[in-house]
This record gives C-alpha cells, structure tokens and sequence, in this order.
C-alpha cells in the first residue's frame, strides 16, 4: 500500500495554487468592488441620451455650447454658473436661462419658448440624470442602442 502523505502533499499544494486566481475572481465579480447598474438605470442612460440627441445636441454636442460658449455643460462651468445639480438642470431645461429657450409644457417666461416639441415631466428628469452624469464624468460618448 502507499504512503497517502505524498497524495495529501500533492493535493494541499494543487489547492493553495487554486487560492490566488479563486480570490482575485471573487474580488472582480464581487457587489462590493463593483457599482451595479441596473438594467432600468441603462435604460434611463440611454432614454436620456436619446432624448438629448433629439432636443440638446444642436446646441450641446459633446456638452459643449455653440451659442455661448462660457454656458457648457462640463461641471466647471455648470458650478459657476450655479446649474450643478440635477434639479437645477431639469429647471433651466423646463423654463429656459438667458438664450437658452425651455422645453417644459407650461413654459412661457419672457418668449423663451423652444421652437422645438414640448417635453414632459418625466423627459425634463431624465434629460437633467442624464446631463448630470455626463458632466460628473467628463462628457465621455454614450453609444445607444440605436447606433
């Protein structure tokens, strides 16, 4: 009969060499070290991307601005120009601000009316989500589903 320690040996060392590569895959796939993003939160991203082509980007491509150049949508200036948070976006974007027309159903101050279709509630918020997020990050593209 063999000795069984050498089989031991063997089978603690094969083991031990499995540790490393087990843990770091834990470490990869684990909740803890990963943000997880819904499948409801990449729909809204990509409903507020959508929705950004169709009203903002003549204007805001890239989150600049073609009409005023010191009124960008980088966090820099949206700090300056006291418009850095999301409620702050969705009320410029609802009533307008200097040249800036407003897209919300009830906007009427001062003729600043968009010529373009009115966007609901629900839009207006996931418009101001969505430039939020892009101006945290830096403006990096967005590729919809549509692309």
């Amino acid at each position: 009969m063999q000795n069984p320690a050498p089989l031991q040996s063997k089978q603690v060392k094969f083991v031990k060499s499995l540790a490393p590569p087990f843990m770091a895959a834990m470490l990869v796939l684990s909740p803890i070290c990963n943000d997880p993003v819904s499948l409801a939160q990449t729909v809204d991203i990509q409903k507020g991307a959508s929705l950004f082509r169709q009203a903002c980007i003549g204007c805001h491509d890239g989150g600049g601005n073609v009409i005023q150049p010191g009124a960008t949508l980088f966090l820099k200036d949206l700090q300056r120009n006291r418009v850095d948070t999301e409620d702050e976006i969705y009320h410029v974007t609802y009533f307008g601000k200097g040249r800036m027309p407003g897209f919300g159903e009830k906007c009427t101050p001062r003729g600043q009316r968009t010529f373009g279709a009115r966007l609901q509630d629900e839009d207006i918020k996931l418009l101001a989500q969505f430039v939020k997020s892009q101006a945290d990050q830096g403006w990096p593209k967005i590729e919809s589903m549509e692309d």
